[in-house]
């Protein structure tokens, strides 16, 4: 999808009428065209690169000797860099500014991921995803919490699921372009397909990287390309949306909040099954009977070119309808059937409408869920909350494919990773319920 397109999409229907005046309305919209397709354009490089070893699965685990169990803990290392970093990483940015510091995470982590070209070993496998989740810490709750400096919780739940939209968008660019790069450099120059995929993949992230410093503003005040009156009314909206929101004095009050501790149990499941689709999905279409790296690529597109067609329509459900619980647990309940039901059934045909279902629901879940916390928390609280849910809940990134994994070894059947994702989805769907509707429902 073109920015242009996508800016189309941001500015449609960026309010209701009765929300503000035609003034209001233009200016969210001039916000919204400015910096949403570019922070997309970001998550999408961060993505693929998070991702692109679910590709590199198909050829490497051949070439290297390695079994599933040892790919699942790898995939899931990440994680715990991520979750040891995330946390700081969000206060710093917001101290000191988006720009710099969103910046330096995509350019460190761009490096890294071209140096998984010359992993040969599970030791440095592992050491590399762990230093991979440790330089990528913080980019997704500190774009969560820069949206939040723009846009008032009445407007953001569109926003988001627009911005989430980089996540079908990445597997949609990266599965045809992975199957081609796996194929077409396959021992070019000495190297194999797979470490080609790393080192090609990086590029997008390093130039992004660079032009984040001078494309991104740190806060209202310092946008050139706002008239005084629009950063009057923008920077009005926001204080006026703070009034009322938590903002907790001590750590002791902030680790006290229940909710939080209950937001990062519901992010927790949502994140299980988002990753157990992820790090998957093209070894499940693989196994339904496709034998080409290539057309595994472009099969693999289909579930997230639905996710990425659905994903502004439940954004702008859950802003006109501020059922904010029912708009995350829905699709949470959606995926959790339809990856049931995969193991159950056989056809490539079959399959891929199984996991269309499951890669909507899952990722409309997951910027569903960030309508949740930003709509009651606020300032420095806004910022340690947003990292702390995703810091704890991003473990499942280390649970999900080490667990799927290990049942797929040890069953010899992937039924069982399936219905364990399941489980989980499930079992998140039932928390979000928990939580009180006039907390959340903004």
């Amino acid at each position: 999808m073109k920015p242009d397109t996508t800016a189309s999409l941001v500015a449609d229907g960026a309010m209701p009428a009765a929300a503000g005046s035609d003034f209001e309305t233009r200016t969210y919209a001039k916000v919204a065209r400015r910096l949403i397709p570019f922070l997309m354009l970001c998550y999408l490089g961060a993505y693929l690169d998070r991702v692109n070893v679910g590709f590199a699965k198909l050829q490497m685990l051949n070439d290297l000797k390695w079994s599933d169990t040892i790919y699942g803990l790898g995939a899931g290392i990440f994680f715990l860099g991520y979750f040891l970093f995330e946390v700081p990483s969000n206060l710093i940015l917001h101290k000191y500014g988006a720009r710099r510091w969103l910046a330096r995470i995509m350019l460190t982590w761009a490096v890294i991921s071209a140096c998984f070209a010359f992993v040969s070993t599970p030791t440095t496998f592992y050491i590399m995803r762990f230093l991979l989740g440790a330089a990528e810490a913080g980019f997704a709750p500190g774009v969560i919490l820069y949206i939040t400096y723009w846009f008032p919780s009445k407007r953001r739940a569109k926003m988001l699921s627009i911005f989430f939209m980089a996540i079908p968008l990445a597997n949609i660019v990266g599965g045809p372009l992975s199957g081609w790069i796996l194929q077409a450099f396959a021992d070019v120059q000495g190297f194999r397909g797979w470490q080609w995929l790393f080192m090609l993949e990086a590029i997008p992230s390093l130039l992004l990287g660079i032009a984040i410093l001078f494309y991104l503003d740190d806060s209202i005040a310092a946008a050139k390309w706002l008239t005084p009156e629009e950063k009057k009314l923008l920077q009005e909206n926001i204080a006026e949306d703070d009034t009322g929101k938590v903002a907790h004095h001590s750590v002791a009050s902030f680790l006290s909040d229940r909710r939080v501790w209950l937001l990062s149990a519901i992010y927790f499941c949502v994140v299980m099954g988002q990753y157990g689709i992820t790090f998957w999905l093209p070894t499940i279409v693989k196994n339904s009977g496709v034998s080409s790296v290539v057309l595994v690529g472009l099969l693999s597109a289909i579930p997230y070119l639905c996710a990425l067609i659905a994903l502004p329509f439940i954004g702008m459900s859950s802003d006109r309808t501020k059922a904010r619980r029912l708009h995350c647990a829905l699709p949470m309940v959606v995926a959790a059937a339809a990856l049931f039901a995969l193991p159950l059934t056989s056809g490539v045909g079959t399959a891929l409408a199984l996991l269309s279902f499951a890669a909507v629901g899952s990722i409309a879940s997951s910027s569903q869920f960030w309508a949740l916390p930003t709509a009651f928390l606020g300032g420095m609280t806004a910022a340690a909350g947003i990292a702390t849910i995703n810091c704890i809940a991003n473990l499942a990134g280390f649970v999900s494919p080490s667990v799927v994994g290990w049942l797929n070894d040890f069953t010899g059947k992937q039924g069982a990773g399936l219905m364990f994702t399941s489980s989980a989805l499930l079992i998140g769907a039932v928390l979000v319920l928990l939580l009180p509707a006039r907390t959340v429902n903004r």
